[in-house]
């Protein structure tokens, strides 16, 4: 026997961190003909721009490593109406996900405390626990889940925060809080680094990108994608906003090319195409007012706030009428071990005519 295979290694041990770390997982196989009403995304796909430029690249444009500068630029003067930016004040991620963890590696400390609410978007905790941090969280209030905001200055004065994450609108509950409210926290706690995780926030409507100024408001960091509005799930685009030597930190911890050439060229090419992105957001806010109508109607718990999506507490288990959906080509998210919400699930709000089939199913199944 080869004495190759006589070796008995041990088994190389994670970091002090990564060895109880409970690892944020979504069941995202198996989604690709069924109506996708279960994480949130673009339900009708990208703009014909976005897949003709897809189509149009040129060989020499994969054999390369990608390009920035011309997206970024593109970003600076095309990605909000309102105002423009500075090219060193945006960031380019794998996807809103990379911009979290980014930032969790270039400002987590060991021991330092990571404040959020809960529940949030669950992609917050292992960030925060790769970096040693200490989690603290504040609860929603009561059953329309409104924001914390007397418990959340409070914890910031009890615990002195290094990081606080904001979703907003959040997800899974869609509670929002006013641009004028997160001023107000990072005002007042001038030493720690806010990050807005505004993913869903063209579905609300109050966002700070239009009126934050870097240079001035310099602990603050806005996170947005092109998943949700222009379809680019797939292809893993995000944007980190922010002042020019936090955007710089947060760079340090990012490969050189963590963004490929296909989301380069999609991106650019679906900022190209607002006209999409606005008519795709508005039949959104047009279905979702239908939908929010048909369960006034119904003697059940549900929750409208902000995003593309809500909760409802069935009649039914929760496994149960997700099983009963699938079964009928519908996709929707059971809540199961999330704080407050386990008993509820979680529907992405499509297009009217996709909500019309998912009230016809779900009406058969757990309205009997």
């Amino acid at each position: 026997m080869s004495k190759l295979n006589n070796l008995n290694n041990s088994t190389p041990e994670p970091n002090e961190y990564i060895e109880n770390l409970k690892s944020y997982s979504a069941p995202l196989e198996n989604r690709r003909n069924l109506l996708r009403l279960d994480f949130n995304e673009n339900t009708i796909g990208p703009s014909h721009k976005v897949y003709d430029a897809i189509k149009n690249i040129k060989i020499n444009e994969i054999s390369i490593y990608p390009e920035y500068d011309l997206l970024r630029n593109k970003i600076c003067l095309k990605y909000n109406k309102n105002r423009k930016f500075d090219k060193n004040e945006i960031g380019i991620f794998n996807g809103a996900d990379a911009a979290i963890n980014a930032i969790c590696k270039a400002f987590g400390e060991k021991n330092k405390v990571f404040l959020t609410t809960n529940p949030t978007f669950g992609y917050y905790f292992p960030c925060a626990e790769m970096s040693g941090m200490i989690i603290k969280s504040c609860t929603y209030n009561g059953n329309n889940f409104t924001f914390p905001l007397t418990k959340f200055y409070e914890s910031i004065q009890k615990y002195n925060p290094t990081l606080i994450f904001i979703c907003n609108p959040n997800n899974p509950t869609g509670s929002v809080i006013s641009a004028e409210n997160i001023m107000e926290i990072a005002n007042k706690n001038q030493k720690s680094l806010i990050v807005i995780d505004e993913l869903y926030e063209k579905f609300y409507g109050d966002s700070l990108l239009p009126i934050i100024d870097f240079k001035k408001t310099k602990n603050i960091v806005i996170i947005q994608s092109l998943s949700k509005t222009a379809g680019l799930a797939g292809l893993r685009v995000g944007f980190a906003f922010g002042n020019e030597q936090i955007i710089k930190q947060i760079n340090k911890v990012t490969g050189p090319y963590d963004v490929n050439s296909f989301a380069v060229t999609a991106a650019s090419a679906a900022l190209d195409d607002q006209a999409y992105i606005d008519n795709y957001v508005s039949k959104v806010k047009e279905a979702r007012n239908w939908i929010k109508e048909k369960f006034e109607s119904l003697d059940i718990r549900y929750n409208f706030n902000g995003g593309n999506y809500f909760l409802i507490w069935p009649n039914q288990s929760p496994e149960d009428l997700e099983k009963g959906m699938k079964e009928n080509g519908i996709l929707i998210r059971n809540m199961k071990n999330k704080k407050d919400i386990n008993q509820s699930v979680r529907v992405s709000i499509g297009v009217i005519e996709q909500m019309k089939l998912f009230w016809e199913i779900y009406t058969k199944l757990d309205q009997k």
